[in-house]
């Protein structure tokens, strides 16, 4: 018995689609997952919403416990994490903490997973 076994010609070009942008880089890929570890949380999700939706896109901290209904440290964390992650800016009043949204911030993940 003869088996016949199909020949793939290989001068007929790339097996695969061409890339037809540039990926990640490794740095890129870093800071994106950076970011989006940050974002992944529904508390941090909603301490953004509140900030970019008061007055300035600016919000005091003493504003944000309330709204999610966690303790002021809890708040301050996910503060810290998403003003570490390039988020927020943070300023100091008195005793007051206030957070601002950072501009184009949300803008530059959104450019680095579509390529534009």
């Amino acid at each position: 018995m003869t088996t016949i076994l199909d020949v793939t010609d290989v001068t007929a070009g790339a097996c695969c689609t061409p890339l037809q942008r540039e990926p990640l880089t490794a740095e890129e890929a870093e800071q994106l997952a950076t970011a989006m570890k940050a974002l992944a949380d529904p508390t941090r999700l909603r301490l953004l919403s509140i900030v970019a939706a008061s007055e300035g896109a600016e919000a005091c901290v003493c504003d944000l416990i309330e709204p999610v209904g966690l303790s002021q440290p809890t708040v301050s964390h996910h503060l810290k994490v998403l003003t570490t992650a390039g988020f927020l800016e943070r300023s100091k009043r008195g005793t007051w903490a206030y957070f601002r949204l950072v501009p184009g911030a949300l803008d530059r993940i959104s450019q680095l997973l579509t390529g534009s």
